[in-house]
């Protein structure tokens, strides 16, 4: 459509510049016209003066300006309207030529204006003669008709090009239309549908292409949610089911219950719902807003804080090389190492080994590595999905939301770094989280 609406712009543009050239040329050719009549009108007064039937008023027909002076400027014979005028002022002809062409607005002539001229000399020396031929100089419009009918023309091709523009837009717009009406039927539930694409490749076509690119990523997102929406009823439901239970036991059988027993299952139950709706409520923040304060943290300090917060089931070493400090929100970036920690220590043997360290130019690098059973490479990105726990390692990741690992590296990438899952470099089994964030030297801002 914006090429067809161009064009039709540009043909008119052009339609009016050709109007204007040809009112123009129209001009010029009546401006010729007239400097050739008046050329026959000078020549005929000079024959008369070289024989000397030179009448005195000059005989000319109606309208013609005609006018003798000597070199002296004293007028000799005029044409009946130039008589009693003064006269012309106007350069002779140069000295090889006797013609002189141009153009006054000082001329005492009849109507006044500007004037077109045609000056002959005859005779040499003093006695030469000046003829002047004059006639007013035609206006912008000399051929009333002519000019009407390419201002009439006007209008019409302005008319036609917007018929033309109007059949150009319609047909360029009814894909359009059909793409509108196919959006308004389509809900969430149906969200498999597509719009009709065109045949051509335009803008409308790039723009179906687009909507349904869009419709695709709409439908991935809404099944990503109601698949998450079904594994949060999932994992909230275990640990109330489990709450209701130990409920009813103990109201059932009020004597029979150990009720130290039922209270640290009930309680043990309310951390599991605790620490699902934490990881929760943390990822909506992450998800809704990442403008967190932000301020230079030195890792190594908040490792060493994450590790000695709590005791832990395995021996937790911790190796730097030195302060590695990163800009970025404190608790954010705790809550990662925390996460990373907690599943490392769920799966390890007995030993979790914290590297820090800064790789050039400006990447701080930790590294979280367990002594375990370590991760098949077909499921190392899977761990990163959300309530994502794999078969072989439920046993052991009792204790864990399915959560921790995707927040940590919606962490990670809200701090422009990364978190990958990779081999144990010593070949040893076990895995290897390592995470790089963009590193900042001490005292110089980020």
């Amino acid at each position: 459509m914006r090429v067809t609406l161009t064009a039709a712009l540009v043909a008119l543009v052009l339609w009016t510049a050709l109007c204007a050239v040809l009112l123009a040329l129209v001009r010029q050719e009546a401006i010729s016209e007239t400097v050739r009549g008046l050329a026959r009108d000078g020549r005929r007064v000079a024959t008369a003066i070289n024989t000397g039937t030179l009448s005195r008023p000059i005989q000319a027909p109606d309208g013609e300006l005609l006018q003798v002076t000597d070199l002296q400027d004293r007028v000799l014979a005029a044409s009946p309207r130039m008589l009693g005028r003064a006269p012309v002022a106007f350069p002779p002809p140069p000295v090889d030529d006797d013609r002189r062409d141009g153009r006054s607005c000082e001329v005492d002539a009849p109507g006044g204006g500007c004037f077109l001229l045609v000056e002959y000399q005859v005779g040499l020396g003093p006695s030469a003669k000046l003829v002047y031929s004059l006639a007013p100089r035609p206006g912008l419009l000399p051929h009333p008709l002519t000019a009407a009918l390419i201002a009439l023309s006007i209008p019409f091709i302005t008319g036609l090009v917007g018929y033309g523009t109007w059949l150009a837009a319609g047909r360029t717009l009814r894909p359009v239309g059909e793409i509108r009406r196919e959006l308004d039927e389509i809900t969430a539930t149906d969200l498999e549908r597509r719009v009709p694409v065109p045949g051509r490749r335009d803008e409308v076509g790039m723009l179906a292409e687009s909507v349904n690119a869009t419709l695709d990523r709409l439908e991935r997102a809404v099944a990503r949610q109601r698949g998450f929406v079904t594994d949060v009823s999932h994992e909230l439901r275990s640990p109330l089911t489990a709450l209701r239970m130990e409920v009813e036991l103990a109201l059932a059988a009020p004597e029979d219950s150990d009720v130290p027993e039922m209270l640290r299952a009930v309680l043990e139950n309310v951390e599991r719902l605790s620490a699902v709706v934490d990881d929760l409520l943390a990822l909506a923040r992450l998800e809704a807003d990442r403008s967190f304060a932000r301020e230079p943290v030195d890792l190594t300090e908040v490792t060493d804080a994450e590790v000695l917060r709590r005791p832990r089931r395995t021996q937790v070493t911790v190796l730097s090389e030195g302060s590695v400090t990163v800009h970025g929100g404190r608790s954010e970036l705790s809550r990662l190492v925390t996460n990373l920690l907690d599943n490392a220590d769920r799966h390890a043997v007995a030993e979790v080994t914290v590297i820090l360290r800064a790789e050039p130019p400006a990447t701080a690098v930790v590294e979280v590595i367990d002594d375990g059973p370590g991760i098949a490479p077909a499921d190392r990105e899977r761990v990163f999905e959300r309530f994502t726990r794999l078969a072989e390692g439920r046993h052991r990741d009792a204790g864990g939301t399915g959560l921790g690992l995707a927040i940590s590296r919606d962490i990670a990438q809200a701090h422009g770094g990364s978190l990958v899952l990779t081999d144990r470099i010593d070949g040893e089994t076990g895995a290897r989280f390592v995470l790089r964030l963009p590193r900042v030297s001490a005292g110089r801002p980020p």
